[in-house]
Order: structure tokens, then sequence, then C-alpha cells
């Protein structure tokens, strides 16, 4: 399956916690305990990421980023990883999870499935307006500056 904007893992309905073990081609980064998981791209990044407390990309960068969805811990914050590495998320807990991608497909995760992310070697061109740039569509869209 092929992603624009996010991929989430995350309890579907269980009402308990699930957890994550994180890798960064093939080094063991975290485990994460919480609501769930959402790697966005630059694109995806004012959405749900956004939301969850995870940073604004600029649409330029090569980076996704991993931001935990109420994680159960104090020190737990959003990362930031290349683009062009391969991201793998296993769920670790026996609970079973969702992965939805770009807030459309719906796939169920068992205990030890894997999910693995890499850049896709396609590229998408996005409509780009001249009288408008990257800055002002932020302030229209999100009031990013309102006071």
């Amino acid at each position: 399956r092929t992603a624009l904007n996010d991929a989430v893992i995350s309890k579907g309905t269980s009402g308990r916690m699930i957890t994550t073990s994180i890798q960064v081609d093939k080094q063991f980064v975290t485990k994460l305990r919480g609501d769930g998981l959402i790697i966005a791209s630059p694109t995806g990044s004012t959405a749900y990421s956004m939301s969850a407390g995870g940073p604004i990309l600029e649409p330029s960068l090569e980076t996704l980023v991993l931001t935990p969805i109420s994680p159960h811990t104090l020190t737990h914050r959003p990362l930031l990883v290349p683009s062009q590495l391969l991201l793998e998320i296993q769920l670790t807990s026996q609970e079973g999870g969702t992965v939805t991608i770009d807030g459309q497909i719906g796939i169920h995760m068992e205990y030890e499935d894997t999910l693995t992310i890499s850049a896709s070697p396609h590229r998408t061109r996005l409509i780009r307006f001249p009288d408008r740039t990257y800055y002002d569509v932020l302030r229209n869209k999100l009031k990013w500056g309102d006071i």
C-alpha cells in the first residue's frame, strides 16, 4: 500500500493501550506504550500528527515524523527520521491494533505483526499557486499566528 500523508497504528476499538517496538534501519530505537503511533510525511504533518503534538514539516524536507498518541510516559516525544531509512514498527502487546493509511484504509494487526515503511520510488507532483506561499496556506488554513 502507498500513503501520501500518514500511517497510524492505533489500539483500534480496544480500550487498552498497545505496545510497539520501533526500529530504524534495523536498529532498535524504543518501545512505545500508549494509544498508538502516527508516522507522517511533510504533507501529513499538518493533520493528525500536528493535533497529537507533532511538528509541522516544511514540504521540501525528506523526513518522516513519528508522533506518539497519548504515550503512557513523560519522556516520549515526536521523532524525525530521514524518509529514505527503513522503518519497522512491531506490535508487541497481546491486544490487537489497527493500521490506518491516509485515514482511509484500515488493516487489523495482531501480536508480533510488523508494519514496514519505506520511501516510495514514485514521486507526486503537487499543484502550487504562484500567488500563495506554503506559509500563506498555513496561516489561512490553520489560523497560524492569529492572536
